[in-house]
């Protein structure tokens, strides 16, 4: 029984490190989707000059519109880019949603060193049944495993849900003794997508939750999805050049810097970098109509998709220099 490509190959490491100093250190990793290779570009190209470990995340979506293959030789080139650029900082290939054992098996066979395992929207025994499956055969390869025990509110790629449901912190225990999971995703009160609340509504992360959780498994690794805040600065400027995006409010990112002090050890965001790209594509377009080199409009994409992720790693994650 033998993999395809192991991600060791790949130059790619596991999260259990990165976790372990993350929540010694009081800081998160910042996990980055991405599906081409404007965005991979940012995202090594931020990390490097803060010198920021990452978690380079891929969902189902971004497989199918990307290809699996080319997804691989890109995680590869980023673990070379990073090199290139002066400073080798730990990448991690991971899963993000991954939704059934074929997936994560797939992805493992293709040089992922991570996966998701979202068992979240069945009955809480079947989800262990399902996340234990996936971890035994995940960590034959040394691969790590987040599973998730809750479920957030939003739209993502094929994840949807119409409301929250907070974990609840009497199960966690239980679920990662079961499952033998590296990680888990909670649900504290963040929310996937940029229409995450209406004007009016008050974002609260439940940090109460999230220290109850604490409690009962210490030291484990705790990860939040749809932890996008939707600045409203990049908001009002897609709106400007003819974009139509209405009410659109994240989580504010004292309340996520407040977590990532926590055992918060990868805090995923991923709408807050689509809605930079398209603010400086609207711009570009609006500015010069005549303009129709897509390096002319992809490239300030790319540089303020750099810019949004430095912020994020300084200010939010505490990452910076923890390479």
């Amino acid at each position: 029984m033998s993999i395809m490509v192991n991600y060791k190959d790949l130059g790619l490491v596991n999260s259990r490190e990165l976790f372990k100093k993350a929540i010694a250190g009081g800081y998160a990793i910042p996990a980055f989707n991405f599906n081409n290779m404007e965005q991979m570009q940012a995202i090594i190209s931020a990390c490097v000059e803060t010198k920021s470990p990452v978690i380079l995340q891929v969902s189902s979506g971004a497989r199918k519109y990307a290809n699996q293959t080319l997804l691989r030789y890109m995680a590869q080139g980023a673990v070379e880019y990073a090199k290139e650029l002066g400073y080798n900082i730990p990448i991690v290939l991971h899963l993000d949603h991954g939704d059934t054992f074929e997936l994560c098996k797939s992805c493992i066979e293709y040089g992922f060193s991570s996966v998701m395992i979202d068992g979240s929207h069945h009955p809480y025994d079947k989800n262990i049944e399902l996340t234990a499956r996936v971890v035994e055969y995940a960590h034959k390869y040394d691969v790590t495993v987040e599973g998730e025990l809750g479920i957030l509110a939003g739209v993502e790629d094929d994840v949807k849900a119409e409301s929250h449901t907070y974990t609840q912190p009497e199960e966690v225990e239980d679920f990662v003794k079961r499952t033998g999971v590296d990680s888990l995703a909670i649900s504290i009160g963040t929310s996937h997508g940029a229409f995450k609340f209406k004007p009016g509504q008050k974002p609260q992360i439940r940090l109460d939750i999230l220290a109850e959780i604490e409690k009962r498994i210490p030291g484990f690794p705790i990860v939040l999805h749809g932890s996008s805040s939707v600045p409203q600065d990049i908001v009002a400027e897609i709106n400007k050049y003819g974009g139509k995006l209405k009410d659109s409010i994240g989580i504010p990112e004292d309340q996520l810097r407040a977590a990532a002090k926590s055992a918060v050890c990868k805090i995923n965001i991923d709408s807050d970098g689509r809605l930079a790209m398209t603010a400086a594509i609207r711009k570009v377009l609006a500015e010069k109509p005549e303009e129709f080199d897509p390096r002319k409009y992809l490239g300030p994409a790319r540089d303020k998709l750099k810019e949004l992720y430095k912020h994020k790693i300084v200010n939010v994650l505490g990452s910076d220099n923890k390479a």
